[in-house]
């Protein structure tokens, strides 16, 4: 038995070193996407390049930056791509544990007895041994699957895809939950902002409505100067109740967003400065594909590529026949009245190959499907890429506009609260109309909001432009692993 498992053995080897010459060819695992030459918007500084990492501790804002880590504590969003991360950890080593040899043991225990019946002399009556008997059993059995045509290669290379994948979407996460948690923190201190002004406005009119009233009961002022007065008091107080409406729903968010009650987030707002100057962008590489190979999206579109490759190569490979080989290594032992007996026994096989013959299309049908899935796959890269050269695009244009509208709004504001100064001291001394300082507030009411608004456009388009760059992720290079900064433990080095 041994010898003809032996000649199976020898006549199986150049079978199985033919089969695995023929190994399959996966479709492109990276293709060309549509990076422009050139940015076409103005680059900040001529597009030097500086550390975006942790972009929001260049604030200078200790705030921000609690608030920015207690919104990766609290979100769901990135727990989720984290938990997505560990299963695809997992999912890696179960791929690379198909390449090696299975080993099980396997033992087992049985006691029962055995009789034997003898006569004596010519007698016809005969007797019964009865002697019990226990036998033990242990052993080894080991399987292996021989990759003759690359299949569990090319799972192995696609769950490694897909888990370095879900570690460039942790990373997106996370410059998603700063983003969103710096946008929330800026348009509450825009809203406070606009509350001040609105205070001062209303302030203004009640005391102008006021002295109006006093000089009209008086008879220095006419009644309808008065009306107009009271009209103009009222629609500010109007606007001051409705603007402090809008910063309490705008706290709501920053409450959820954070996960802090609204009392402790109230009193650190209360603490910090409401407005800070935003830090002069630098940071943007002058080569488009240079700058949004940090994107950790478009990092793992890219891997998406590479992973559907694989699973091309896998399902094609299951077309194709599959070498198994078996063996076994065990000791019995046999137990009866004062007997023991051991037997050792090994094999080595069998080899078996199976030939895939009629399966009804299944086999083709998911090699087309992959196919299919690679094809989505380098469609979505390549759009992911045109989506962050479009947003890229956005943000430098609109971060160049508000910091050259800057100077204008400020130079408004100031020339615009002169002349209400002037208006309002000719008024006092009655060389101009209410109708004329009216107007000239209102104006001024304008101009404030529009600054305000103009700094929380350049707030948003600040962090617009550090998000499509990346937030700070580096792609990660053969030397370090992008496990390096992820929540859970990395795993040890396995096929």
């Amino acid at each position: 038995m041994r010898r003809l498992r032996r000649i199976a053995l020898v006549l199986s080897l150049p079978l199985g070193l033919g089969l695995a010459g023929c190994g399959l060819t996966r479709p492109p695992a990276s293709v060309p996407a549509p990076f422009p030459a050139q940015w076409h918007a103005p680059l900040p500084h001529g597009g030097s390049l500086t550390a975006l990492a942790d972009w929001w501790r260049q604030l200078d804002d200790p705030l921000l930056v609690e608030l920015i880590a207690a919104a990766e504590t609290a979100s769901p969003n990135l727990a989720s791509a984290a938990a997505r991360v560990t299963e695809a950890r997992f999912t890696r080593v179960q791929a690379g544990a198909a390449l090696l040899p299975s080993l099980d043991g396997t033992a087992s225990a049985s006691r029962g007895v055995s009789g034997s019946s003898f006569g004596s002399g010519g007698s016809s009556s005969s007797s019964t041994a009865i002697a019990p008997v226990t036998t033990l059993q242990a052993g080894l059995q080991s399987n292996w699957e021989i990759d003759l045509f690359g299949r569990l290669r090319a799972d192995r290379d696609a769950a490694q895809q897909k888990l370095d994948s879900a570690t460039a979407k942790w990373h997106d996460a996370r410059v998603a939950v700063a983003a969103e948690t710096a946008n929330a923190y800026f348009a509450e201190r825009a809203c406070q902002l606009q509350l001040n002004v609105s205070e001062s406005d209303a302030k203004s009119r009640g005391e102008t409505a006021r002295l109006t009233d006093l000089s009209a009961r008086a008879g220095f002022t006419a009644p309808a100067d008065a009306a107009l007065a009271r009209a103009s008091a009222s629609d500010a107080s109007g606007r001051l109740t409705q603007q402090r409406a809008l910063c309490a729903v705008q706290r709501k968010a920053l409450v959820a967003l954070s996960g802090l009650d609204e009392p402790t987030l109230v009193q650190k707002l209360a603490a910090s400065p409401t407005q800070r100057a935003l830090p002069v962008v630098g940071a943007i590489a002058s080569v488009p594909a240079q700058a949004l190979s940090q994107r950790p999206d478009v990092y793992a579109a890219e891997l998406g590529v590479a992973s559907a490759s694989a699973e091309v190569g896998s399902a094609e490979a299951e077309r194709y026949p599959k070498l198994t080989l078996s063996g076994s290594i065990g000791r019995m032992q046999i137990r009866t009245s004062g007997f023991r007996e051991s037997l050792d026994t090994w094999t080595v096989g069998p080899l078996s190959l199976t030939v895939p013959l009629l399966d009804g299309g299944a086999r083709a049908a998911n090699s087309e499907a992959a196919k299919a899935r690679y094809t989505e796959a380098v469609s979505l890269y390549r759009a992911n890429v045109r989506q962050a050269v479009r947003e890229v695009e956005e943000a430098l244009v609109n971060l160049d506009a508000t910091t050259a509208r800057s100077t204008d709004a400020d130079s408004a504001v100031k020339n615009y609260q002169a002349s209400f100064d002037a208006t309002q001291a000719r008024f006092s001394s009655g060389l101009a109309s209410l109708f004329e300082l009216e107007d000239s507030r209102r104006t001024l009411f304008a101009a404030q909001t529009a600054r305000v608004s103009l700094q929380r456009e350049s707030t948003e388009a600040w962090v617009s432009l550090y998000r499509s760059m990346g937030g700070g992720w580096s792609r990660p290079t053969e030397a370090s692993s992008p496990m390096t900064s992820t929540p859970a433990a990395k795993v040890a080095t396995s096929p």
